[in-house]
């Protein structure tokens, strides 16, 4: 059959019944000979209107589709041809007008799909054929060139670039891509030359946060760990454009700016880590100047006017985690003492900015406790007198300059900012209490009668009240002030301020329950107040943190403790403030948990000392009877059924300055205490205690981190480690394991580090490969001598699982090892757990490596001892290892065999054979069988 080209309608023999349809296919085809298209389109639709058949009606449809193609309209052409082939299935000529339309529409899947079906109906089809090839080498280019990540590039900035795709699925989906791409290096490289930091920079430009967004994530892949991108970067986009992103008001871009530029200060001081070196022009040699350049436009951002809140404390976030050297060991503090130099001033100014009334600048309710933060990391970096006495002058001259000569308002600039240095760094909050005036305003503002006013001076004075150099000044003149506030003040926001500062007072002598500084019953009447209004709704969480503050202190007493387990409705509200924006009262938070829980740390006295004290008349602590340990086991349970442990994961999921190194800690004590008991630790793994310990565990002080890594190894001891730590995760929790075998560690941190990793190394070789990765085996080693024998049979316990492993395998195969040797005098200990760890390694050892078999009797003169009496064992655990290693040693070696089978070991296997069925019998029996194999022993008559 001769195929007639796409312009060519098919001629038809007429039909007497339908003449007239007839005629007008004649008049289209002579039409569309001519080349009048339109024409002939016309007479096929007056055709189709004149009831034809069907076998008519798909001639006129596949006729129109080739009139369609010569006008180039190929969605309409692909219609008629696919509608004459609902007619006529095996239309070969509608499916290959269809495959020419398809073609033409860029969709040449479904091209060759039909071009496939032509060639299966007429196989010997030349047209068809060429057809074929030419398409599917078009598929093969299209395939190669959409496979580039060129394409992929172009084509996302295209789609996100397109005005016609706004807020569209496609756009959306575009800048997940982008993403994506850019996490990987090769991808990220391809962005960055094609031109894609300029196309990013359009995307800013925008202002479509979506958009600027994707931008900002997608600049993160870019610069991350690679500092000449990061460099040609800020070139493109201008330094301030990037850190003046950080005030915008929109909350997500703001946070993704801030992670673009801590992503940024890294690569410019790590510098390039991987093998991408990106344009020639952009590699430098110091990063210094670009650093700084960085740094002093965000120091200009935070007095800048305008700028969000949030933008404001971004800055201060990222000049916290840049700025301060990373170890004392570093000895170039050189950006600290810039920083100071060049920005300090900033920095106190929005530490003595108001929130509420909105002053100059946008504060949020965290911004002074960042600011407080700062400095307090600035003056720790300082390493001489000298330098911090200037820093003590440019804090004292700020304070004179709004003091002297500025009014009131200046006064309580000033207050704000003593304020702000009491709660950083303290040593310059009590210089600045030193100078002429300061507190003689704090008590004459105490007695204002604006709220404002009022509010400033009792916050100074509660935070001077929580040091000692001022507390028995305040003790003495401002008791009787703060009573009378919390008494006759009208303003719940001043009373509840009054109340912290008593409570502050009233909590002086700690957890000694001989020092109380009030009267019997004060401090459960000030608990009682604090919890109720903490409770109360009504009032703004700024506020109702001062109530967290007072039971902060007053939890010190073990009665305002009870009472405080109690009160459903005051842990409630106290989880659920926790879990708010009001993220300054984490602190407050934690600290009240670590009181109810008594987990700070508490030394028991030597009696001999205590009695030694007594006699000369001294003071000694003494503990609150509710103190006792079955008390806090109590408190304890009654937290977790509060939800402490879903509050404390929030807290812990918090990105915020405020969660300093020492609440770390302080959270970290907590979920210690609350997986003290075997019972409790499904609950905390249950509400996602787990997933919360790892960060804490790897950040922060490094008591903090000790006891976040010692609460991760009792759980990963009794729970399964693959469902407390699901995934990745549980490769994550090896390090602080490790750090728990050091020997500044406890014999119980020891204990508890060598079973959980035991457990860890008995689930997959990933993690053993881990754990040999983290150096860990010269210290289970080491606990292998250890002469506390849970220690000792802990690290043979780690040591035998991890044995699974060659590398492990080929330390005890290294010539003049005394491994193996240490493993088979274990196996005759007398601590039957010992030697069961110790029989089971060998028994892995001897079966992975045939020729260690060779070195046990080398080992020691008592190994045929050792071996009979784990045979002769109980124990069927120890019979079985002792078997399998038996076993193992004679079939590596007919002279070994000999020996054995020379020795008692021939009855004793003797009788094992004979036993009932079990795996010790059929290990003895296959001794004997592998003996009788070498011709050492002759089988019995019965053939046994």
């Amino acid at each position: 059959m001769t195929v007639s080209g796409p312009g060519t309608p098919e001629p038809r023999p007429a039909d007497p019944g339908a003449s007239s349809v007839e005629q007008l296919r004649k008049d289209g085809n002579e039409l569309f000979k001519c080349g009048d298209y339109e024409g002939a389109l016309t007479a096929y639709t007056q055709a189709l209107g004149l009831g034809a058949t069907p076998q008519d009606q798909a001639i006129l449809h596949r006729n129109r589709a080739a009139c369609h193609l010569k006008l180039e309209d190929y969605d309409k052409a692909e219609t008629e041809a696919s509608k004459a082939i609902e007619k006529d299935g095996g239309d070969v000529k509608a499916l290959y007008r269809r495959s020419q339309a398809l073609e033409k529409l860029g969709r040449l899947d479904q091209a060759v799909l039909d071009l496939q079906r032509c060639v299966s109906l007429e196989p010997k089809n030349k047209v068809f054929q060429e057809a074929l090839r030419n398409i599917a080498g078009q598929i093969q280019e299209k395939v190669s060139y959409m496979s580039s990540t060129d394409a992929k590039v172009e084509q996302m900035f295209q789609i996100l670039l397109d005005p016609q795709e706004k807020g569209t699925e496609k756009k959306q989906k575009a800048s997940q891509n982008l993403v994506v791409l850019a996490r990987e290096d090769a991808g990220a490289e391809k962005i960055f030359r094609n031109n894609g930091v300029q196309l990013l920079q359009r995307l800013l430009d925008t202002g479509e946060p979506d958009l600027m967004l994707a931008a900002l994530r997608t600049l993160v892949g870019i610069c991350s760990e690679h500092q000449s991108r990061t460099v040609a970067t800020l070139s493109v986009l201008g330094t301030r454009r990037v850190v003046s992103i950080l005030g915008v008001e929109n909350q997500a871009v703001s946070l993704a700016a801030c992670h673009l530029l801590q992503v940024m200060f890294d690569a410019l001081k790590e510098g390039v880590k991987k093998g991408f070196r990106g344009k020639e022009g952009a590699i430098i040699v110091d990063p210094a100047r670009e650093l700084k350049v960085l740094i002093s436009n965000l120091l200009e951002l935070l007095t800048e006017v305008g700028v969000s809140g949030q933008g404001r404390d971004s800055a201060l976030t990222l000049l916290i985690k840049v700025v301060p050297r990373k170890s004392p060991k570093d000895p170039n503090n050189s950006l600290t003492l810039w920083v100071i130099d060049q920005g300090l001033k900033k920095i106190l100014e929005v530490g003595s900015s108001v929130q509420d009334p909105p002053g100059e600048l946008t504060v949020t309710a965290n911004s002074r406790m960042s600011a407080s933060i700062l400095l307090s990391k600035l003056f720790d970096d300082l390493k001489c007198d000298a330098e911090r006495e200037n820093f003590h002058r440019l804090c004292e001259n700020y304070i004179k300059s709004w003091f002297e000569g500025q009014g009131l308002a200046g006064k309580l600039r000033a207050l704000q900012t003593v304020s702000c240095l009491l709660q950083g760094p303290c040593d310059a909050g009590n210089r600045a209490l030193e100078l002429s005036g300061v507190m003689e305003s704090v008590i004459a503002l105490c007695a204002s009668e604006q709220e404002e006013e009022q509010l400033v001076a009792v916050e100074a004075l509660i935070h001077a009240a929580g040091k000692a150099r001022r507390a028995s000044f305040i003790t003495a003149n401002g008791v009787s002030l703060l009573k009378d506030l919390y008494r006759r003040g009208e303003k719940d926001s001043i009373r509840i301020r009054a109340l912290v500062g008593l409570c502050k007072l009233g909590s002086a002598g700690g957890t000694d329950f001989s020092m109380k500084q009030f009267a019997e019953g004060s401090t459960l009447k000030l608990a009682k107040q604090c919890r109720k209004w903490l409770c109360n709704d009504q009032i703004d969480a700024g506020t109702r943190r001062w109530a967290v503050e007072g039971l902060a202190y007053l939890t010190f007493d073990a009665d305002v403790k009870e009472e405080f387990v109690e009160d459903e409705a005051a842990l409630k509200a106290l989880f659920q403030l926790s879990k708010s924006e009001e993220r300054s009262v984490l602190f407050a938070v934690a600290s009240a948990l670590v009181n109810c829980t008594n987990s700070y740390d508490c030394e028991e006295p030597d009696p001999k000392m205590v009695e030694l004290a007594k006699y000369a008349k001294q003071h000694v602590p003494e503990q609150h009877p509710k103190d006792k340990p079955s008390f806090v086991r109590a408190r304890v349970k009654k937290l977790l059924a509060a939800g402490v442990v879903s509050a404390m994961t929030c807290m812990v999921k918090t990105e915020s300055p405020v969660l300093t190194s020492s609440c770390r800690e302080l959270l970290s004590r907590v979920f210690l205490a609350l997986v003290e008991e075997f019972e409790d630790r499904g609950t905390v793994v249950a509400q996602g205690g787990g997933k919360a310990l790892l960060p804490l565990a790897l950040e922060g002080t490094d008591v903090g981190q000790t006891k976040a890594a010692q609460a991760l190894a009792k759980l990963t001891i009794t729970s399964n480690p693959e469902m407390t730590f699901p995934g990745e995760r549980i490769y994550e929790v090896v390090r602080p394991l490790v750090s728990l075998l050091h020997l500044n560690c406890s014999g119980l941190q020891n204990f508890e580090a060598l079973m959980a990793l035991t457990n860890l190394a008995g689930i997959s070789e990933k993690l053993r490969q881990k754990i040999l990765k983290e150096r860990a085996v010269p210290m289970i080693e080491g606990y292998m001598f250890e002469e506390h024998e849970m220690i000792r049979r802990a690290a043979t316990e780690c040591m035998c699982n991890l044995a699974m492993s060659t590398e492990v395998q080929d330390l005890f195969e290294a010539t003049g090892s005394d491994r193996l040797k240490l493993l088979v005098l274990y196996s005759g200990e007398d601590d039957e757990l010992l030697r069961r760890a110790a029989a089971g390694g060998l028994a892995m050892l001897t079966s992975t490596r045939p020729s260690l078999c060779s070195r046990i009797p080398q080992v020691t003169t008592h190994w045929l001892e050792i071996l009979q009496a784990l045979l002769l064992s109980p124990n069927q655990e120890l019979q079985h290892r002792g078997a399998v290693v038996v076993l193992n040693m004679v079939e590596a070696s007919s002279e070994i065999a000999s020996t054995l089978m020379e020795s008692e070991m021939l009855e004793i296997l003797s009788v094992l054979a004979k036993g009932k069925e079990s795996p010790v019998m059929r290990a003895a029996a296959a001794c004997l069988g592998k003996a009788v194999e070498y011709g050492l022993i002759r089988p019995s008559q019965d053939g046994k």
